[in-house]
């Protein structure tokens, strides 16, 4: 048996070995088709970048004629910036419907003569300068530096609001009749009466000035 199954085995060499040249030939004909067809493809896609070389070409001074344009609007926004800033200082500066002085039939002449006042950033612009103002914040800061306290004239009360508003300062139109209240019913009255506060930060000759008057643009009194 072992004698027929060596025999069986060298009949079957000569036929592997008459196959092997038919797989390498297969195998060398598969990668030089697969070479073959990467070139044709190389070959086919060199056109299409030759085409899009020049493409690119003329696109590069278009970018280039771009960028004087994108340097020549840098300048355009940095002047705008500075509009918008002002701008808004303007807006900062004009006087709201609360701060700004109210006009009526009864108004003085020295409210158009007089400097409106609108934020504790507003400084007069010379000594003696008559003022007008309706900001709280304002009229608080100048009560405080001369120690007045917010008052009102005994008598003029109506319907249980205070009436003529004023202040009580020491040394300074000293009355029986001032009645001292607080400030959140002296600012209710002033704004609910739209009243104007025009005074003086100073005399003309520099020293404090206490003048003062409340004034109604509606009635002749304030």
């Amino acid at each position: 048996m072992r004698a027929k199954a060596t025999s069986s085995r060298a009949k079957a060499a000569p036929a592997r070995a008459k196959a092997a040249p038919a797989r390498a030939r297969a195998t060398s004909s598969r990668a030089t088709t697969s070479r073959a067809k990467a070139a044709s493809s190389r070959a086919k896609a060199a056109p299409a970048r030759a085409k899009a070389a020049p493409s690119r070409a003329k696109a590069a001074p278009s970018r280039a004629k771009a960028a004087p344009s994108r340097a020549k609007a840098a300048p355009s926004r940095a002047k705008a910036a500075p509009s918008r800033a002002k701008a808004a200082q303007s807006r900062a500066k004009a006087p709201s419907a609360q701060t700004a002085p109210t006009r009526g039939p009864a108004s003085s002449r020295s409210i158009g003569s007089s400097q409106f006042i609108t934020s504790l950033a507003d400084r007069p612009e010379r000594p003696g300068r008559s003022l007008v103002t309706r900001n709280h914040e304002v009229i608080q800061r100048w009560a405080r530096a001369r120690g007045a306290k917010p008052a009102t004239i005994a008598g003029t009360e109506r319907e249980g609001r205070p009436g003529v508003l004023t202040f009580n300062i020491p040394g300074y139109r000293e009355s029986s009749r001032i009645r001292e209240i607080t400030w959140d019913d002296w600012f209710r009255t002033f704004d609910l009466r739209r009243l104007n506060l025009i005074y003086q930060e100073q005399m003309r000759d520099g020293r404090q000035s206490n003048f003062f008057r409340t004034e109604n643009p509606n009635r002749e009194d304030g």
